[in-house]
């Protein structure tokens, strides 16, 4: 009689229910046909689980095995069925009797020898576990801390595929991990911080600001005066997640295999910097099997983006519209997914191909149209998107020889801190707390004007024929800056200091 038992495989990073069936018939020789739209690493599993079961003291049927994987028309991927159909082959068999608790799902990879591997993807797992009304979820012991994230879940960690055996038969009970914490207290292992930073006071100013509304930010410099050095420290003004961007964040890493077996969960925001080599699909996602891009895995926190314009102009316009949306949709011939991508961009570029141009002493040797050419790298709708533009200059023997005096990044980040209070008592969960997330019924509800700061920025998009969008922009800005400032409605000295940010002096031209 063929058994049953319940698994999961993913699609990007969400998780589907498998059910699999195994059933024995009689024949001449050991036949083992896996069904069911299998990718290649599932066709493997039959190698596996027969060195498996025959190593952990049982005996593979010497018979015609035929194991189906349901949906059929699902494509199952990945080595995460190996444990339950070895499971289902000896309760099929015989050797194993079928347990009576309530089924659950079972997911593990196998080694020869019959030790149970941890497999990626097993947060997206347990919660589709626990939506689909799963009692108990059986993982790889160093899948364990990760599964047991999810409150209302029990989370059966094994080592072997005799202990799984054991457990599902009720001779053995392996028992259950409690629920895992979550602090929204980051470790202090940062071996940066912003009073490391000579001078550049406008660029940690404008990194504050970028940091208090979730902004995008370009700086802009000549090579060496410490934008990467800048850029490096961002993360230590940020607000800690919270505890559902937390379970985002680490269910795409895990998805992608980016998260540390058996490591907590950390409330640290995501910070990647991709090399300005990478491809469009390593950006945006995508693949023979799609996974999630680099958008992605900085999904609520930075993606630092340094010599923007050595970037491939496709990889840049592929940016626009995820950081309106938050989210990219990858379309393929058999499947398309949507994978969540709400992050602020940083990114930096020198001004010139030389580096010099607007350098106090140093000579800029490139040529007028060699200087728009570069700067044409960059174009006006992904300038557009940025909320703030600011220099980064080069700095004299005097104030580079100056014993470093600056504010910590602790100092920087109360501020931070308290400006995104205020922002969470406006916003609520309306635009995840973000000023920099505010559309344009929220500008009009939430940045009142005063009349000066009105008509400073009615002369400023007369001045420079500014878009729809930059003038919201200047808006969110001015709301951040206000908010820093403790203060309700948006005064000019606010309006005054957005704009100074939407205008850099080396895109004049522009």
């Amino acid at each position: 009689m063929p058994s049953r038992l319940h698994s999961a495989t993913l699609m990007g990073i969400d998780a589907r229910e498998v059910e699999i069936e195994a059933d024995i018939s009689r024949g001449l020789k050991t036949v083992v046909t896996v069904v069911g739209l299998p990718d290649t690493a599932v066709k493997e599993s039959r190698e596996r689980v027969k060195s498996a079961i025959t190593n952990s003291g049982f005996r593979f049927p010497d018979q015609i095995v035929t194991i189906n994987l349901a949906p059929a028309d699902l494509k199952k991927e990945g080595s995460t069925l190996d444990l339950p159909i070895a499971l289902a082959v000896l309760l099929a068999d015989g050797q194993m009797k079928p347990g009576s608790r309530d089924p659950g799902l079972v997911i593990g990879e196998l080694s020869l020898e019959g030790t149970v591997k941890p497999v990626r993807g097993v947060l997206s797992m347990a919660l589709m576990a626990r939506a689909g009304g799963r009692p108990w979820l059986m993982v790889p012991e160093d899948n364990g801390p990760e599964a047991a994230l999810v409150k209302g879940l029990e989370v059966i960690p094994v080592r072997t595929l005799t202990e799984a055996a054991s457990h599902i038969q009720g001779t053995r009970t392996v028992p259950p991990l409690p629920l895992g914490t979550f602090s929204t207290e980051e470790d202090s292992m940062d071996s940066v911080d912003f009073s490391d930073v000579r001078n550049q006071a406008m660029g940690k100013r404008a990194l504050e600001i970028a940091a208090a509304g979730g902004h995008h930010i370009l700086m802009v410099g000549p090579p060496g005066t410490g934008k990467s050095l800048l850029a490096r420290r961002m993360g230590t003004i940020l607000p800690p997640l919270e505890l559902e961007e937390a379970l985002e964040v680490a269910r795409i890493h895990s998805c992608a295999g980016l998260l540390p077996w058996g490591a907590p969960l950390t409330a640290r925001r995501p910070f990647r910097s991709p090399h300005h080599t990478i491809s469009y699909a390593g950006m945006t996602g995508g693949g023979q099997s799609i996974q999630p891009g680099e958008i992605s895995l900085a999904h609520n926190g930075i993606l630092f983006l340094d010599e923007l314009t050595e970037f491939r102009r496709d990889v840049l316009e592929a940016l626009r519209q995820p950081m309106e949306d938050g989210v990219i949709t990858i379309t393929r011939a058999a499947q398309s997914l949507t994978f969540p991508c709400r992050f602020f961009l940083l990114a930096a570029m020198n001004p010139c191909p030389c580096g010099f141009f607007g350098h106090p002493k140093k000579e800029c040797r490139c040529t007028p149209n060699a200087i728009r050419a570069y700067q044409g790298k960059i174009s006006g709708p992904l300038l557009d998107r940025m909320d703030l533009s600011v220099e980064v200059p080069a700095l004299s023997f005097e104030e580079m020889d100056k014993p470093v005096e600056g504010e910590s990044s602790s100092a920087i980040r109360a501020r931070v801190l308290k400006a995104r209070r205020t922002q969470a008592e406006r916003f609520g969960a309306a635009t995840g707390g973000w000023n920099g997330r505010m559309g344009p019924k929220d500008i009009e509800a939430h940045c009142a004007l005063k009349s000066d700061a009105r008509q400073m920025l009615k002369a400023a998009v007369d001045r420079f024929s500014l878009s729809g969008r930059s003038m919201h922009r200047i808006q969110r800005v001015a709301r951040t800056i206000a908010d820093l400032d403790g203060e309700r409605d948006i005064a000019a000295p606010h309006v005054a200091e957005a704009l100074q940010y939407r205008f850099s002096r080396y895109l004049e031209s522009r």
